[in-house]
């Protein structure tokens, strides 16, 4: 008894609570706290019961998923305790006038004896395998099940949705998570805003979840800082200054105009700056002395047309943006005292590039490209012309997919609406099914193959080909000896006798691991950092073939049970099921 309350103690104080307050024992549904009355009323309450969450459909026409939220639900479950509040209120809401017994117990429930099996947090996951196996006294378990889905559910949505972004943008373009203001409220802000970075996302604005997940965040100014200055009269300070407060330069304003009036002297260039809006001009300006080592301008502020046709569609772009650049890159030398190299000076100062907000983007970041690679010619700027371009503007999947094939010159995309509320598919459609109790195999069947569950405990094998690629996962009876390399196993689907294939593996990988042992004296894993999920989320994307991954009819990954297990859960169905009779 001491042994389980040090344990207890232990798990509880090692393992913080969730990062949302309001997941608690109550976020859960009414009848799961009906059945535990129940359960207890019977006696049945301690009776040893296995679940399996699992869903049973990919996402977004696609044919895998990525797995999220499992750190959330092991926080959950180290953390279990219902307070007397919270009791008082199931005692009012439960239509009946439960025994004082009933209180009490549900006073003294944790989690100390619950067992958690489950697929590392960022693996690619597919259809009826179990994503968590949840081992303990049914009533306990069964006030898991809604927080539990509840958690993986949308967290593994999004993940999947930010890695279907990641596939059809590349390896090498920037992904920006911007939809805090678009997102399911804070909740779901912030949550988004961690399972985008797990699927692949490079950095987040939302400041709120750089804080609590150390994800990067990313941010430049919007459409109201440029519209709010009327003339460049209004910067007070034209000081360009070092983080340590010094100047470098007394009017940097004036540096600029003159810069302007090169330009426009340009033969390559005459015309795209003759008509500068002195709004944008003047915020741009502004902009650039606050954030001098890391300008980012958004360039469509304005509807305003340049002579040229290059700048069809872009109002006021690069008129500020570039004058800025040539000053960093050129006169930031001659004025910094002539005491550093010019490498010193791009230490210090550095444009990053542009944010385009609307218009054809697929056009006008070829436009802007041929510009920025004009200005390095033009004025002798080695890596200008390979300054960031950064989209935005209700971006989706299926627009990546446009401009990849229109052909652009995109660096960077920002993405919200449809990255953080799934705009595309509303749930995944996890469940929570009950598949042993007392060590006895249960089964639900149903007219529908998908909703027939797969009993008894099982062990969970992913099996790759010569080429390193996964080739297969199959559940075994969890006392079946595994798969090993170079043997042939028989691999079955687990409802159609005749899907079935052998598969020699070159490698084995088992894939269920405990991360809450109980009682039991079996090693926890550990809750890796968000860094390594996301690490473990691109790797495993990299192990899947290109035809499982592809947008438009992806070819099926298959999912199977071994021959033992298919008899097994056939001689169970037919025993199940009740025999029908004709008169």
């Amino acid at each position: 008894m001491e042994e389980k309350e040090s344990k207890k103690k232990n798990r509880a104080g090692s393992i913080p609570g969730p990062t949302n307050p309001m997941v608690t024992p109550l976020l859960t549904d009414l009848y799961q706290f009906t059945m535990a009355y129940a359960y207890w009323k019977a006696g049945k309450h301690q009776e040893r019961a296995v679940f399996d969450l699992y869903f049973r459909k990919n996402p977004f026409g696609g044919e895998y998923t990525v797995f999220a939220g499992l750190e959330e639900c092991v926080r959950f479950v180290a953390n279990y305790k219902l307070s007397n509040q919270e009791v008082d209120f199931i005692k009012k809401n439960l239509s009946v006038s439960c025994e004082d017994a009933f209180l009490d117990y549900l006073r003294g429930i944790d989690c100390s004896d619950v067992e958690v099996y489950a697929i590392p947090e960022g693996s690619v996951v597919f259809p009826k395998v179990p994503l968590l196996r949840v081992e303990g006294p049914v009533a306990v378990v069964q006030l898991l099940e809604t927080p539990f889905v509840n958690l993986i559910n949308f967290a593994s949505l999004v993940s999947t949705n930010a890695a279907r972004h990641r596939f059809v943008a590349g390896k090498s373009k920037t992904l920006l998570e911007f939809g805090l203001r678009r997102a399911q409220g804070p909740d779901g802000a912030v949550g988004a805003s961690k399972y985008s970075y797990i699927g692949g996302f490079d950095a987040t604005s939302n400041v709120a979840a750089g804080m609590l997940f150390g994800i990067p965040l990313r941010g430049t100014h919007s459409h109201a800082f440029v519209s709010s200055y009327m003339n460049v009269d209004e910067i007070k300070d034209k000081s360009l200054r070092r983080k340590d407060g010094s100047s470098t330069c007394k009017d940097f304003v004036s540096l600029v105009q003159s810069w302007l009036k090169k330009i426009e002297k340009s033969n390559s260039l005459r015309g795209n700056f003759a008509e500068t809006n002195k709004s944008e001009l003047a915020a741009l300006i502004s902009y650039a002395l606050a954030f001098p080592d890391n300008f980012l301008a958004l360039v469509d502020t304005y509807d305003l047309w340049f002579s040229l046709a290059i700048f069809t569609h872009i109002c006021m772009l690069e008129s500020m943006f570039i004058i800025i650049n040539l000053f960093f890159l050129k006169e930031s030398y001659n004025c910094y005292y002539s005491l550093l190299s010019l490498d010193d000076v791009l230490s210090r100062y550095k444009a990053i590039g542009i944010r385009l907000d609307s218009g054809d983007l697929a056009y006008l970041s070829c436009e802007v490209r041929k510009l920025f690679c004009s200005i390095e010619k033009e004025f002798e700027l080695p890596g200008f012309g390979k300054m960031i371009i950064t989209a935005s503007n209700d971006l989706n999947e299926e627009t990546l997919d446009a401009l990849n094939k229109q052909g652009h010159e995109i660096d960077a995309y920002g993405i919200g609406t449809y990255l953080v509320t799934c705009y595309a598919q509303a749930a995944l459609g996890v469940v929570f099914k009950l598949v042993e109790i007392n060590n006895k195999p249960r089964i639900k069947l149903s007219e529908s193959f998908s909703k027939v569950t797969i009993p008894c405990k099982k062990r969970i094998y992913r099996l790759y080909g010569k080429e390193g690629y996964a080739l297969v996962d199959i559940m075994t009876g969890e006392n079946e000896p595994p798969p090993k390399e170079g043997e042939r196993i028989l691999c079955r689907h687990p409802f159609q006798e005749s899907k079935r294939a052998y598969v020699v593996p070159q490698k084995v990988e088992e894939l269920l691991r405990c991360y809450c042992a109980g009682n039991s004296d079996k090693k926890e894993g550990t809750l890796p950092p968000l860094k390594d999920i996301r690490e473990r989320c691109i790797k495993q994307l990299e192990q899947m073939r290109s035809d499982h991954m592809r947008r438009l009819n992806p070819t099926p990954y298959k999912v199977s049970v071994s021959g033992k297990l298919y008899e097994f859960i056939h001689f169970l169905w037919l025993n199940e099921a009740p025999v029908g009779e004709l008169r």
